[in-house]
């Protein structure tokens, strides 16, 4: 814990004239996350316990987004450092391994909650880091950060931080209650999915859903669809008689026109905050509301 801190020259000279140090009291320790939607659990589960640092804005892409050397610093010298993993946070991780080389406790949750292995495209065989579609594993991300938490940080209370985990993962696991209430109202011949990119594998093994395809078919955001990548999609999008395509609510209208001018097929795009949460004041400001909205806006395209 870092206790005491000189205030600046002036303050410094000041302080030594009384033959002291001025001293503010103990810091608050710091958790700094990654990505926003990991952000939002930890910050659910401590309260004010601790200072969470989120390194990921609303509406970025985890596998693109970047951070200044600012935060890099932060990472460095923080008392916890939580990220996705799994190869999610493309553009942070030798900031991650630098981290860890410095000997700040890191937790990779995506490695700790049972991570699938993409099924199919270029990353068929590689573990899907987009666990967070899944409830029930959130519940158990819940109860490993948890612990960590309590490890590594500091001056926490650890029967307070677990009953309020436990209250946060019972809202959890409703929510799982509720989605699978919700995907039960559609017919099986419909449930089948269409996304902009492999982020929804997750979501489909829980609540028996069927991923046909992906305009992108990769797990990152950073691949590019082929010529003959389209085509498939097409035909998955026909035979299956397709009725909306899932796309990240940063450009749906891109991807309805990618579909019309290059595929040559004209389908409904729906927009979802497949990766990340919104804006504080929106639609997906935490995480339990980022999985209603989609699940809604899934719903309502497969009935369509």
């Amino acid at each position: 814990m870092r206790v005491c801190r000189v205030l600046g020259t002036l303050a410094t000279v000041a302080v030594l004239m009384v033959g002291g140090l001025a001293c503010t009291g103990p810091e608050r320790t710091r958790i700094v996350v990654t990505t926003n939607i990991l952000g939002d659990v930890v910050s659910e589960i401590v309260g004010d316990h601790a200072r969470v640092t989120v390194l990921m804005k609303p509406n970025a892409d985890p596998h693109s987004f970047a951070v200044s050397a600012r935060e890099a610093h932060a990472m460095q010298t923080a008392d916890l450092l939580v990220f996705n993993g799994l190869g999610l946070e493309e553009g942070v991780l030798h900031h991650v391994r630098a981290a860890q080389a410095e000997g700040v406790p890191t937790v990779e949750v995506g490695a700790r909650v049972e991570p699938m292995d993409y099924q199919d495209g270029d990353a068929a065989g590689l573990p899907d880091p987009h666990f967070w579609t899944d409830p029930v594993r959130v519940v158990a991300a819940v109860r490993v950060l948890t612990e960590e938490i309590v490890a590594h940080v500091d001056g926490v209370d650890p029967d307070a931080l677990r009953q309020r985990a436990e209250a946060y993962a019972k809202r959890v696991g409703e929510l799982d209650a509720t989605v699978a209430a919700r995907f039960a109202g559609v017919p099986a011949q419909r449930r089948v999915l269409v996304t902009n990119h492999h982020v929804f594998g997750y979501l489909a093994a829980r609540y028996d859903l069927t991923v046909v395809g992906a305009i992108i078919p990769s797990g990152t955001t950073l691949a590019s669809p082929s010529a003959s990548d389209l085509a498939s999609l097409v035909t998955a999008i026909e035979t299956h008689r397709v009725p909306a395509v899932f796309a990240d609510t940063a450009q749906p209208a891109r991807l309805a026109e990618v579909l019309a001018d290059e595929a040559g097929i004209t389908v409904r795009v729906v927009g979802l905050y497949s990766e990340s949460l919104g804006d504080a004041d929106g639609d997906a400001a935490t995480y339990l509301d980022m999985m209603r909205f989609n699940v809604d806006a899934i719903v309502d395209g497969l009935s369509g």
